[in-house]
């Protein structure tokens, strides 16, 4: 479990709350509620009621809407050290996204109160948040544009590529990469069916490039991937 002062560390780490002062950080970090998620559980779900967000300690979540044909559409992946569901810290808000552990995940939950309270304090912190979720907005649709002129090679490929480089971050080496991910979350976060990203992970195998396992895929060298990043 976080201490305070571990918690307060993570904040004054984060874009979002970086220009808080010292005093400050402590008093959001002494109500943040450490949460913990297995592998597969749902946070919450889109169209839920929420007033709290989340900052990861360990660990991943990804959030995903379902479209109206059914499919589910990955918007984003946060990861140690990222914020999300910060709608809830303007107003009650129900939940734009469905958010999942793909990982064993740790985080705190900061409720949207406490944000607020800081907010009337320091109006910078409310642009700061603005700021951050206009920017996973331009992502997301630079994300989804790009996905849209790729091939199916094209966004499996970039998509692990992009796994790869979150766990280089985390420490990983670079070579042999470990992704926790089943072959349908990749495919989520591909914008692909999991059909279409199973036929090319298994091309991947063929070719030495990726070791498939049971919710697991392994990058032997991952800079190969941008040879099929067209």
């Amino acid at each position: 479990m976080a201490t305070a002062e571990e918690t307060a560390r993570l904040l004054s780490n984060t874009e979002v709350f970086a220009g808080l002062e010292p005093r400050e950080l402590e008093e959001v970090a002494q109500v943040a509620v450490p949460r913990n998620w297995e592998r597969g559980e749902i946070l919450f779900r889109e169209g839920d009621q929420g007033d709290t967000c989340y900052l990861i300690r360990a660990g991943a979540v990804l959030l995903t809407r379902e479209h109206q044909d059914g499919r589910l559409v990955a918007l984003a992946e946060f990861r140690a050290g990222e914020l999300f569901g910060e709608l809830a810290m303007f107003r009650g808000e129900t939940r734009s996204a469905t958010a999942e552990a793909i990982e064993d995940t740790q985080a705190v939950a900061i409720l949207a109160g406490d944000v607020q309270r800081q907010i009337r304090r320091n109006p910078d912190l409310a642009l700061k948040l603005l700021a951050a979720l206009a920017e996973r907005v331009s992502k997301t649709t630079e994300r989804l544009l790009q996905q849209s002129f790729q091939t199916v090679a094209g966004r499996v490929a970039s998509t692990l590529l992009a796994q790869c480089v979150a766990r280089q971050a985390e420490g990983a080496g670079d070579r042999d990469v470990l992704i926790r991910a089943t072959q349908a979350e990749i495919a989520q976060l591909s914008g692909t069916s999991r059909e279409s990203a199973s036929r090319f992970l298994a091309t991947l195998e063929r070719a030495g490039l990726v070791t498939l396992g049971r919710g697991k895929v392994t990058v032997h060298e991952p800079g190969r991937l941008r040879n099929y990043i067209h």
